[in-house]
């Protein structure tokens, strides 16, 4: 079986990817080499040994042109490479994660596999296929899905396959009676996400041009899956269901194996690392005593930044912290659920940069309730926040959300959204009930001039990074 991640950044730009070994893949691999005969591969189509910087302008100029004209141009260098992976390695099983920006990727990856061997079977997975359901399968080039949180559905269903068993017994699948997309029984969340096995062991071996990955690669890990807030945007609760925290000792000691296999700074990937004051408290307590000497980053929500808690942070080895500010309007933060003011979000912000962590800040633009007051605002709040890096999305209604739902009932979407113009950066996006599209996409790039400014300023550490 070959896992593969779709390229997306790397089609906008040759420079452009990431450097990081994905680790929703990795925990599909380890779970199915672990518990089944097979052999299993994994193929990061984004990936590239040392990322330049991304520039917010040529995303969403240039960038977006290549990446539409690279989704077609089938020598364009990802498309090989995945070419020579299938070809070198023919496998019987094909899996391809897909998030809604990088579904037509995704897709060109299945024509590619079916190509090459009209008999393999591509199963998708991953939070679009989850968001949309059985109706994914409309895709032609894909045979099966899998629905909701993977291991265990995957691992069942390639023991179907080997012993010839009927998978439309395995939950969690969507497949076709006829030609119509259904679904098989539902299955739940897992209960003990301690049971999983860690997803860094799997990679020696596994993992296609290993030898090209630095170790910084394979920084990545998870204490929870979920996350409690309900922000109107975030797909996260029907992708994950209820929020479920691993022991903090078994946190502990993966974190320790990590640092054994000579990591330098750790990234947790959580929605929320902590996911609230105690589990956070219990967390960096269990860090602290099992990991001397670690240091990590993490992204966590602005409620919980208290002094006591930066401390314990602090203690366990955190150097770095992510938060999602998205807008500098109240009355945005409202309508997105943020739970917090704008004052409350800067305050959280001095209290971080006094401790002397690094600080990156994520803002959004372009939500249905946005108008030009709202994006002035979070305008000046970019250009003045201090901060290491504001990472700047525009805003994307995916699949799944109630952000989406609210789109189609107030006709911002029809019938014919096509995910793969749709992206954090795409420059086809304008949902403003309020802003029309050719005044927005003129905001919006005032907006991304000065990120795309102060980001450089201060990677030039400059004193005044506002324009």
């Amino acid at each position: 079986m070959l896992l593969m991640e779709p390229p997306f950044y790397r089609l906008m730009e040759s420079g452009y990817g990431l450097t990081r070994f994905p680790l929703g893949l990795g925990y599909l691999a380890a779970a199915a080499s672990q518990a089944t005969a097979w052999e299993v591969r994994v193929f990061n189509g984004d990936f590239v040994p040392r990322a330049a910087p991304f520039r917010v302008t040529y995303l969403t100029g240039e960038g977006f042109q290549r990446y539409r004209e690279n989704l077609l141009y089938t020598e364009a260098a990802p498309w090989r490479e995945a070419g020579q992976a299938l070809a070198s390695l023919r496998p019987g099983v094909v899996g391809i994660s897909l998030k809604s920006p990088t579904l037509a990727a995704g897709l060109a990856l299945a024509r590619l596999a079916k190509a090459m061997d009209p008999e393999v079977l591509v199963v998708a997975g991953g939070p679009h296929v989850t968001a949309v359901g059985p109706a994914v399968l409309e895709h032609p080039e894909l045979d099966l899905a899998v629905l909701g949180e993977g291991e265990v559905s995957l691992v069942e269903l390639l023991r179907a396959l080997e012993q010839g068993g009927d998978v439309a017994l395995v939950p969690g699948l969507a497949l076709r009676r006829g030609r119509i997309p259904t679904a098989t029984a539902a299955r739940p969340p897992l209960p003990d996400l301690d049971v999983l096995p860690w997803p860094r062991p799997i990679a020696q071996g596994a993992l296609w041009d290993q030898d090209r990955y630095p170790p910084a690669a394979f920084k990545g890990l998870l204490a929870s899956r979920g996350c409690p807030r309900r922000c109107f945007y975030c797909g996260s609760r029907s992708i994950w269901g209820r929020v479920r925290r691993r022991r903090p000792e078994a946190v502990a000691a993966e974190a320790a194996d990590l640092l054994k296999r000579g990591l330098g700074t750790l990234h947790f990937e959580d929605d929320t690392f902590g996911v609230d004051g105690a589990y956070l408290g219990q967390l960096c307590q269990g860090l602290a005593r099992r990991c001397p000497g670690l240091a990590f980053t993490c992204e966590t929500h602005v409620s919980l930044i208290t002094l006591p808690a930066l401390e314990l942070l602090q203690e366990a080895g955190c150097v770095g912290i992510q938060l999602g500010i998205e807008s500098g309007s109240d009355r945005t933060l409202r309508a997105m659920r943020k739970g917090f003011s704008i004052e409350q979000a800067l305050a959280a912000c001095r209290l971080v940069t006094r401790r002397g962590l690094r600080l990156e800040c994520f803002f959004m633009v372009g939500l249905p309730q946005e108008d030009e007051t709202s994006l002035r605002q979070t305008l000046e709040v970019i250009k003045a926040i201090d901060c290491d890096k504001v990472i700047y999305s525009i805003f994307t209604p995916y699949p799944g959300t109630e952000a989406f739902a609210y789109c189609q009932e107030h006709g911002l979407i029809g019938v014919d959204f096509d995910p793969s113009r749709h992206n954090h950066q795409s420059p086809a996006n304008c949902f403003c009930r309020h802003i029309a599209p050719k005044r927005f996409r003129q905001l919006a790039g005032q907006v991304e001039k000065a990120v795309e400014f102060r980001n450089a300023a201060r990677r030039a550490g400059m004193d005044e990074p506002t324009p």
